[in-house]
């Protein structure tokens, strides 16, 4: 990890930690300090770092400052029966270009994955979620992105890229590793019905904001991704309002938070942001605290993930099969320890996608295809194999 891309976490927050009970988180982390220097990553799980970039935000400039509220709010709370060593590396400086920081994050986002580290990313603008993305090119392998917006946020590939044009990069730009986009959260009207299209014909996923809120069935679209990017836009102002493109529509707090835990709990999940805080807009800090829980629920799921995906023995799954009357059968597997679905793609063993080819699904997706309904989900799976 090269310390000259991170700037240390504040001594008003490691200060702050001195009026706070024993037991408060912010005791059992590792901090990066300006005497202690970076901490050793040894048996680490989890890194949360900062990153104080805001040039390319669209509408929200400032969206990188001022990320000690969130850790003031984060360490003051109290862990849960947690097993999970984790680790505060700073922030990463804003650099003399955009670029610049850009370069900083996919250091040490790359680092952190081949330590099977998650990181943990918060502030600056959601354009940090392609940094992220690119990272994960050294893996060599393609990935799943789930986002929870209102917008989709695609531009123009002409576009240079910011917050609300980093899609259509991750899409379009070589090497292309990207398998699957997810959308949580979708509000109709800030999108142009070209672009609900577009993500149609491409056989992504996108769930309306209504149908989000019906948490048990956008599960599996956590359960399916390497990187989970949250614009905190996508919270209705009056929870969150410490940003310039808030909605009065969105998602409430304790919806965010269950949201949050669904990624945590996920095998999958890899890398973690939560973008575009602006403390500026903020009222009681009451943003800051949000994240500093939706942090919590996310290491909370982390320590209760089950390990039931990719398979670990199918001694430990119940198949189902389903006999299609114009079709080969469809096979289920439900997981002993968790209870979780999944519906399998049957491709060559040596193809590229073979680790795509369990799908998350529910218990629905199961009682629908006995009645002869196709998933959409995996008919969408199979098309991007094919």
């Amino acid at each position: 990890m090269n310390a000259d891309f991170l700037s240390p976490v504040k001594d008003s927050v490691v200060a702050h930690l001195a009026s706070q009970q024993d037991k408060s988180l912010g005791n059992f982390i590792r901090f990066h300090t300006e005497e202690g220097g970076l901490p050793d990553l040894g048996n680490v799980e989890i890194a949360i770092f900062g990153v104080q970039e805001d040039r390319n935000s669209q509408d929200n400039f400032g969206c990188g400052e001022d990320l000690h509220f969130i850790r003031k709010k984060l360490y003051q709370l109290f862990p849960g029966n947690w097993h999970t060593a984790i680790a505060d590396l700073g922030n990463v400086k804003k650099g003399n270009t955009v670029s610049d920081t850009y370069f900083a994050v996919k250091e040490i986002v790359t680092t952190l994955l081949k330590q099977n580290v998650i990181p943990i990313i918060i502030g600056g603008g959601q354009d940090i979620t392609y940094v992220n993305y690119r990272a994960y090119d050294s893996l060599e392998q393609t990935v799943n992105i789930t986002t929870v917006d209102s917008r989709f946020d695609l531009g123009n590939l002409e576009d240079e890229l910011t917050s609300q044009s980093y899609l259509s990069k991750i899409i379009m730009q070589e090497p292309s590793n990207l398998f699957n986009y997810c959308n949580v959260g979708y509000q109709t009207y800030f999108n142009s019905q070209e672009e609900i299209n577009l993500l149609d014909n491409l056989f992504f996923d996108a769930y309306r904001l209504g149908n989000s809120k019906e948490l048990e069935s956008v599960e599996p679209a956590f359960r399916n991704s390497d990187i989970v990017s949250i614009d905190i836009g996508a919270i209705r102002q009056s929870e969150a309002p410490a940003n310039n493109n808030a909605s009065p529509n969105g998602f409430f707090g304790e919806e965010i938070c269950a949201i949050a835990r669904y990624a945590g709990i996920s095998d999958k999940v890899s890398s973690f942001g939560i973008y575009e805080y602006n403390s500026k807009h903020d009222k009681n800090h009451q943003t800051a605290h949000l994240i500093a829980q939706m942090i919590w629920y996310f290491i909370e799921g982390v320590n209760f993930r089950v390990n039931d995906y990719p398979f670990s023995g199918k001694e430990n799954y119940q198949k189902f099969t389903v006999l299609l009357e114009d079709d080969d059968p469809l096979t289920f597997y439900k997981s002993n320890k968790s209870g979780r679905w999944w519906i399998e793609i049957n491709i060559l063993s040596n193809n590229k996608y073979k680790r795509h080819a369990l799908v998350p699904c529910t218990y629905k997706d199961y009682t629908e295809a006995t009645k002869q309904v196709i998933p959409e989900k995996w008919y969408k799976a199979m098309k991007k194999m094919v």
